[in-house]
């Protein structure tokens, strides 16, 4: 088998089913297994993975193990040359990964390979590829003054080496994964994707961004940005740090006013939510329950045109590949003047993201 793409979901039951619908397009071509661990989710994921892809492996876990432990379960079962790491609340295109397994077979002594990712408004998230966190350099992205926390020497769109990849998306051979013993399991959750990263270099393998394939990422959707978001990613760099660096109390000190001043400046701005003039439906048909969801206030039109209104622009991908919508939302040229949502293939709800810190919206019709 060529690829095992691992899914670990908690309570997102419709970014999940979004992110399956995606996935099963993309290993159209592939011979290819997909697990989904859910780590005891209270919403009906379970329930939803067994009626609508009876074919997906599931795991049920009884309690929340955590990121790095729900992986690693899934991790044992697979049986690809590679395995993908792939976060629930993210759409792949069709060709994503036969283009990086076809990159892949052809480097030497290969690592993880990471991707360009964009959140739910179209806009690149710069996490796609960073360098080595390294003390000095987190403690000035903290402040924000660093240059050098992200991997600015590729442009979004290249190709070439970079350190540490978001664990939303992580494709690497399993053997890769196997001979660095996956995730840390003294991660809960947070820093276990840049310790897996910084393993896998420590290693002596490769790591590389494809940035000539892009995703979506909706990020705020798989946890909130809040006192327990800066508490638990504090949590995690120091066990990064105590891992991989020296110890020093005065450094200690400065991390953790760091991190609390990062809080405060995150809490203190605020995301500014557009009001919507009009929905924009992107399809050859208009369906009548939407239509009275949104209040008859929705155009019907096979091509997105640039406007000078706030719309809601809605992707029917029952008439679009997931290709063509991530290109669209990627490279329209007014972000500020759109947010977007998508209805999956086969399904009767629309759903998306308007920030890449708050949680997404899903309307049922």
């Amino acid at each position: 088998m060529q690829l095992s793409v691992i899914i670990l979901n908690y309570n997102v039951r419709y970014f999940l089913e979004l992110c399956l619908k995606s996935v099963l397009e993309a290993t159209k071509l592939i011979e290819a297994e997909i697990i989904v661990v859910d780590n005891n989710s209270q919403d009906d994921s379970c329930e939803m993975i067994k009626r609508l892809f009876p074919n997906v492996i599931l795991i049920e876990n009884k309690e929340n193990f955590g990121f790095s432990r729900g992986n690693n379960i899934a991790a044992k079962q697979a049986k690809g040359e590679y395995v993908c790491i792939l976060n629930p609340d993210t759409v792949v295109a069709e060709d994503t990964f036969t283009e990086l397994l076809d990159f892949s077979v052809k480097q030497k002594n290969l690592g993880i390979v990471g991707c360009r990712l964009i959140d739910g408004t179209g806009r690149f998230l710069p996490e796609s590829k960073r360098n080595v966190p390294t003390p000095l350099v987190s403690l000035q992205k903290m402040f924000g003054i660093s240059k050098t926390y992200y991997a600015n020497h590729l442009n979004k769109n290249e190709i070439g080496k970079a350190d540490i990849f978001v664990g939303a998306f992580m494709l690497m051979k399993r053997s890769v994964y196997n001979h660095v013993k996956g995730f840390d399991e003294d991660y809960f959750m947070y820093g276990d994707d840049i310790d897996l990263s910084y393993k896998v270099l420590k290693a002596g393998f490769k790591n590389y961004y494809f940035g000539q394939n892009t995703i979506i990422h909706y990020k705020g959707e798989s946890t909130l940005k809040d006192k327990v978001y800066a508490k638990q990613f504090y949590g995690a760099m120091q066990i990064f740090y105590k891992k991989h660096f020296k110890r020093n109390m005065v450094f200690d000190t400065m991390v953790w006013v760091g991190i609390k001043f990062a809080y405060f400046f995150r809490k203190a701005s605020s995301i500014h939510l557009k009001k919507i003039n009009e929905y924009v439906l992107v399809s050859d048909k208009l369906d009548h329950n939407l239509e009275l969801v949104l209040s008859n206030n929705i155009d019907l039109v096979s091509k997105v045109k640039p406007t000078n209104k706030y719309v809601e622009i809605i992707f029917d991908a029952n008439i679009l590949s997931y290709k063509e919508i991530i290109s669209e939302m990627s490279n329209y040229k007014a972000h500020e003047l759109a947010t977007y949502k998508i209805i999956p293939n086969k399904s009767s709800f629309i759903i998306g993201s308007n920030g890449s810190k708050s949680r997404g919206e899903v309307i049922t019709f």
